[in-house]
């Protein structure tokens, strides 16, 4: 792709917020989407994430979201990043829009100069994370979540996608190299070490991020899983699917933000949400609020873990089972006869435990990251006092620690369930939390 002269690509600005009417003007289907001409339109900025503009615009018609790639992080813009990640988020979704359907904002338009999406506006859905520091209930986000990754992943899976269609995909996502370094240094190496980005919680956690930085079997464990990471291409993959990237109301729930798709462990997704669940629960427990307010939702919060879970385990297993048109993985003919069906029922099961055991320490490597790497989450930040703060993190960081260093002890949900109320107890002293 050609560069200007500033580095960027040929034809690309930053849209400001005094640039969208103009800009929309220029795409018939929206200014149709919309109503009304640009002196109609309201524009709102609303981005809160890291990485890119985000507006939405009102129009007598209707509205959309307009959504820009940034060429550095939004809140460090000494930090440089590639605009072209925008390509892989709008590849993404147009290669899941036969799999999820409306568990997706509907794309409207994508320019690929300028790197900016076009999409549906979610109204008046929010973001799940702001739903879960508010204590409400969304029954609805956890099941339709699992929905979403599981008919995502088997359908762009060896199980379902010829190897010659797999392929192609894998060549092209694999050149989403700016964000995938991204989750190689914030996710698989920046907590286990001393660098500037690291975030966490001081004086109170020095002690566990020093631990971390010196237990040889943990970083043991990282590396091994760092190895799945670069070479499992077993699906199409979000690739940061936590609770910021999911809109919700009581009744809908939308998967945005696939800017980090690759192909990789389907255990990355399924663990990434997970863990911002695990979070907010321990965070919920330094909340300012009634006792029995907070023991009830912390409860909830268990109970969406399992249903997640269990959901995404039957969806997955059901697209299996029901598929018409298999991929190069398993040939239906090698399993149609009593012994073949039985033996297939085994493949699944062991197929789906070896996502369970990724998921196990996604889910980890996630929760270490928010915590003693970059880009805290506001589960935590909105707890102001720091030494309140750090004693809800530590048990997550233990909890943390005995997924990725004992996994044999968390062989199916209900054992991380059972443990995460166990793990409480740890404090700021991570010595003291091993016997947990």
């Amino acid at each position: 792709m050609d560069k200007a002269q500033d580095g960027h690509p040929e034809g690309y600005r930053v849209l400001t917020h005094d640039d969208i009417p103009a800009y929309i003007a220029g795409v018939p289907a929206i200014v149709a989407q919309l109503g009304g001409g640009p002196a109609d339109w309201t524009v709102r900025d609303v981005a809160d994430g890291n990485l890119n503009a985000v507006y939405l615009v009102d129009g007598p018609a209707g509205g959309v979201c307009v959504k820009q790639a940034l060429p550095y992080v939004r809140v460090h813009h000494d930090w440089p990043l590639a605009v072209e990640r925008a390509l892989f988020e709008h590849a993404y979704m147009v290669r899941l829009d036969p799999f999820v359907g409306r568990g997706a904002p509907q794309l409207y338009h994508f320019d690929p100069t300028l790197f900016t999406i076009v999409m549906e506006k979610l109204e008046p859905h929010i973001i799940l994370r702001k739903g879960l520091i508010e204590g409400r209930h969304l029954p609805k986000a956890a099941p339709d979540t699992a929905t979403f990754i599981a008919n995502a992943t088997f359908n762009t899976s060896d199980l379902a996608a010829p190897f010659e269609r797999k392929f192609e995909d894998i060549a092209h996502f694999a050149r989403n190299q700016a964000l995938l370094r991204i989750t190689m240094d914030l996710v698989l190496t920046d907590p286990y070490r001393e660098v500037w980005r690291n975030r966490y919680v001081r004086p109170h956690m020095e002690g566990w991020a020093a631990s971390f930085r010196s237990d040889i079997e943990l970083k043991t464990a990282v590396a091994r899983h760092r190895i799945g990471f670069l070479t499992n291409t077993q699906a199409l993959i979000h690739g940061d699917l936590h609770s910021g990237s999911v809109m919700v109301t009581e009744d809908d729930t939308r998967v945005i933000d696939g800017e980090f798709a690759s192909y990789g462990p389907i255990g990355l997704d399924t663990g990434a949400f997970i863990a911002n669940l695990i979070m907010s629960w321990y965070a919920h427990g330094a909340y300012d609020r009634p006792e029995a307010d907070r023991r009830a939702y912390r409860d909830w919060i268990l109970e969406q873990i399992a249903i997640f879970w269990a959901t995404f385990r039957d969806r997955f297993l059901t697209l299996w089972e029901n598929a018409t048109e298999a991929g190069d993985a398993y040939p239906a003919d090698y399993f149609t006869d009593t012994a073949g069906k039985a033996r297939l029922a085994t493949i699944r099961r062991d197929y789906l435990d070896g996502i369970f055991a990724d998921t196990v320490a996604f889910a980890a490597l996630k929760m270490n990251r928010r915590i003693i790497g970059y880009a805290q989450i506001a589960d935590y930040l909105v707890i102001e006092d720091l030494e309140r703060r750090a004693r809800a993190q530590a048990p997550a960081l233990a909890l943390a620690r005995a997924l990725l260093t004992r996994p044999e002890r968390f062989a199916d949900i209900a054992a991380i369930l059972d443990a995460i109320p166990r793990f409480e107890r740890a404090g700021l002293d991570p010595d003291a939390a091993r016997h947990l």
